[in-house]
């Protein structure tokens, strides 16, 4: 189980637009003041390419 709520990411992205790549919602997070379990999870994920926030719900917390 992890240890970011959902709800945690949703503010974070708050404003993305996909597609887009793992570093520039790395980025957004960080402008939206995510905490940093937050934008390091973000960081960490798996794939570069992100297609839709769907995408990041699955990567996160769908191992």
């Amino acid at each position: 189980m992890s240890d970011v709520n959902p709800i945690e990411v949703q503010r974070a992205l708050k404003g993305a637009s996909y597609p887009t790549d793992r570093q520039t919602l790395t980025d957004l997070a960080k402008k939206n003041k995510a905490s940093d379990k937050v934008v390091d999870k973000i960081s960490h994920m798996r794939t570069d390419r992100i297609e839709g926030p769907d995408q990041v719900e699955k990567e996160m917390f769908r191992g």
